[in-house]
């Protein structure tokens, strides 16, 4: 397995370690509930250097951007980011990425872990324009400091321009440490993600939970990474999304501009004309139990009508809460739903997103 640079840290402040999209992890430190409260209502900290970390170069760098992502990429200017798909020419979801437009000739995608190697050969592949690519992943880690009390951490420890709004970013040093600062965040609060090279990570780690102990800060693990975006219905790769997916029926049409001319685009517009065959759905449950991933969804009548992708117990609602792809058929006919759990049929009540409304 590899390891980021904080792997010593980690172990050193009692985390428990996973294997997760071929790194060695941390899960949780203190335990799921407190480190999701910290998030929500002062600050964590957590270590997402598994991510990947390309750049693009050149003239024609952003026709490249374009063509093979979902979003309208020639909308972005200097200092912005965003969410979009890297794209199949099925209209199936690679991957989904962070785009970060640094000029008309430069930009950094940022895709998950466990897809570095596939999507550098895809984006490759493509790479018919005037542009170059380069892998940095290994050279770069990345820090996610999130909560309520993140911008006043970060301003205590000198750093001045923290007011950034959503989606953007700035190149900037903290704590004497040069590094990209970005508004973004995976959990629906406010926050920051900080973008640094692997030599300087420790440093910045250390000084991040020193000023932080006056705010209440944690280290925060996978787990609670993971409760945080479900509250928010935040798609998670492997999970909502696929390269069986389209972004459509992933309900991410939002971020699926037609007017544009990318990969596969021309299949998710007949799909459009056609009629979203399934859609990502949420649900709380009726009764106690946790709609977990594979969990098959039935209509009154036990047939299968779809399927749970994501299932957790909501920390902050107190609550069951759950994703799931539902056929067509069933959400136009406004069936009774269930998910099976161990044989016994739960109920299911249809909800919108998100599940957690931030203070």
């Amino acid at each position: 397995m590899k390891k980021t640079p904080l792997f010593d840290h980690h172990v050193k402040l009692g985390a428990k370690m996973v294997e997760f999209a071929g790194y060695s992890m941390p899960l949780q430190y203190s335990g799921l509930k407190s480190e999701h409260a910290a998030v929500r209502e002062t600050v964590g900290l957590f270590d997402v250097s598994h991510m990947g970390e390309f750049f693009v170069e050149g003239p024609q760098a952003t026709q490249l951007v374009q063509y093979l992502t979902s979003n309208d990429a020639n909308a972005l200017i200097d200092g912005k980011v965003q969410y979009s798909c890297l794209m199949n020419a099925q209209a199936g979801v690679v991957d989904d990425l962070l785009v970060y437009r640094f000029s008309n000739t430069k930009y950094m995608l940022v895709v998950n872990a466990s897809n570095i190697d596939k999507d550098f050969s895809h984006i490759k592949a493509h790479n018919t324009f005037d542009c170059s690519l380069r892998n940095m992943s290994d050279q770069k880690s990345l820090l996610a400091l999130q909560g309520p009390s993140s911008k006043a951490l970060l301003q205590s420890l000198g750093l001045s321009d923290t007011d950034l709004t959503y989606y953007t970013f700035k190149e900037t040093t903290i704590s004497g440490v040069d590094v990209v600062l970005s508004a973004t965040g995976y959990t629906g609060e406010k926050g920051f993600e900080i973008y640094v090279s692997d030599k300087d990570v420790t440093l910045l780690w250390e000084a991040i939970l020193k000023a932080g102990v006056s705010f209440g800060i944690q280290p925060c693990g996978l787990a609670a990474r993971d409760t945080l975006r479900l509250e928010m219905g935040f798609c998670l790769y492997g999970n909502e999304l696929l390269e069986s997916t389209s972004p459509l029926e992933a309900s991410l049409g939002w971020i699926t501009k037609l007017e544009t001319d990318f990969l596969g685009r021309d299949v998710l517009a007949a799909q459009k004309e056609k009629g979203i065959p399934r859609r990502l759905s949420a649900f709380y449950l009726k009764e106690k139990g946790i709609a977990r991933k594979g969990y098959v969804i039935v209509d009154a009548e036990d047939t299968t009508v779809g399927e749970i992708t994501s299932g957790s117990m909501s920390p902050s609602l107190h609550k069951a809460i759950a994703l799931g792809y539902v056929k067509k058929e069933a959400l136009d006919d406004k069936r009774d739903l269930f998910v099976m759990i161990r044989s016994k049929k739960v109920g299911l009540e249809k909800t919108k997103l998100p599940f957690y409304q931030r203070k």
